[in-house]
């Protein structure tokens, strides 16, 4: 099967280059999609100025509209079997491949999430960041009866045709709970498995603020009962 990784990237200059390296290294993708979402910090020229890729492509935003925005860019453009979401920081390593792709391999899933909260090697995170984190995830749980650990997290994998026929809106950070909420919807479970994690700080650039856990909560409320 195929690998297409789906790289959401906004003003990410000091790690671009790195997080790119970092992918082809585990040599296990057969396309990397950029989406560049409007950067504005020099992350443009820094993909235009890399060697020529076979592998890589890369699409841009002509203005920021954010990740889920991006994401969405992504999906309609991947050509492969599994489609994986990688940010495009390091605060998620691609080492974790071959953990979060055994078990579609396997057949056993469609559909599975890297948790940062089932024992994998991790940063500390900001305490009331993984307050928000495990609310929202209790609240997926609630609604969607599933058992959960991490649905905020990054890594999420999917057989292509899980995504392709999603009815996706999220522009933003709400794009996490929208997508839980809509393929736990139509019956597939997902399947979790521990990852690393790296947290960055705020003067890292870290983008994610509390006022996003409001818009999850009623994203994942909304979706419930609508689609």
């Amino acid at each position: 099967m195929k690998l297409s990784v789906i790289i959401p990237c906004y003003n990410e200059h000091e790690t671009i280059a790195q997080i790119l390296e970092a992918v082809q290294k585990v040599q296990l993708a057969s396309e990397i999609l950029v989406i560049d979402d409007g950067s504005t910090d020099g992350t443009r020229e820094i993909l235009r100025a890399l060697p020529p890729d076979p592998l890589v492509r890369i699409i841009y935003h002509e203005h920021n509209q954010g990740k889920g925005a991006a994401v969405r860019t992504g999906f309609a453009a991947a050509q492969g079997d599994i489609f994986l979401i990688q940010d495009a920081d390091l605060e998620y390593d691609p080492r974790d491949y071959p953990v979060l792709l055994k078990p579609i391999e396997e057949g056993r899933a469609k559909v599975v999430y890297g948790s940062r909260f089932l024992g994998g090697p991790r940063k500390t995170m900001f305490f009331w960041n993984m307050v928000a984190n495990r609310s929202l995830t209790f609240l997926t749980n609630i609604l969607y009866n599933t058992i959960l650990s991490d649905m905020e997290t990054c890594y999420k994998v999917f057989r292509a045709e899980v995504v392709r026929g999603l009815p996706l809106r999220s522009r933003r950070f709400e794009f996490e709970p929208e997508i839980t909420a809509k393929v736990l919807k139509r019956g597939y479970r997902i399947y979790e498995v521990p990852i690393s994690y790296n947290g960055r700080e705020w003067n890292e650039g870290k983008k994610i603020k509390w006022t996003d856990a409001p818009k999850a909560a009623w994203t994942l409320i909304r979706y419930r009962f609508t689609d």
